[in-house]
């Protein structure tokens, strides 16, 4: 490689240093940009040795944010993320859950980024946007309920 840093991986870094990207997503985004392919193949290859990128990593956060398998590989998929890999990551993070205690759990960590832990919900109209967003993640409604209601303002 020449004295000179590489572009692409430059703005590779760049990228990932704003969200996690996968393999594929990544070498689009270059692509896009207009860096030559040769430059794009030594970023890619030098930000997974330094595992900057890393599929499975990006499978699993995807995985911890939803709430359904099937939903979680689609996402995965969409992430450019093998099938294989999908699948098994997913399998792994449900495994570990059950059916009650880590639906919940997951309820909660998706709460928390629409609302602060400990905070509370102010009036109905932000109660009836989180109920939305939430229902909208694929929890069930009396669940979500529940949740909101130990959240909002006496």
């Amino acid at each position: 490689m020449p004295s000179k840093a590489n572009p692409a991986y430059v703005d590779g870094l760049k990228m990932l240093a704003r969200r996690d990207l996968s393999e594929a997503r990544l070498r689009e985004r270059l692509v896009r940009r207009g860096h030559q392919p040769e430059l794009i193949d030594d970023a890619v290859s030098r930000l997974r040795e330094e595992r900057a990128i890393d599929d499975a990593r990006v499978a699993e956060a995807i995985a911890r944010t939803e709430t359904s398998s099937r939903r979680v590989r689609l996402q995965m998929e969409r992430a450019g993320i093998d099938r294989r890999t999908a699948r098994r990551v997913a399998d792994d993070v449900f495994a570990g859950l059950d059916e009650d205690g880590g639906h919940d759990s997951l309820m909660e960590a998706s709460l928390a980024r629409r609302l602060p832990s400990g905070a509370k919900i102010e009036d109905d109209r932000e109660f009836q946007r989180l109920y939305r967003y939430l229902i909208g993640q694929g929890f069930e409604a009396d669940r979500v309920l529940l949740l909101l209601n130990r959240r909002k303002r006496p």
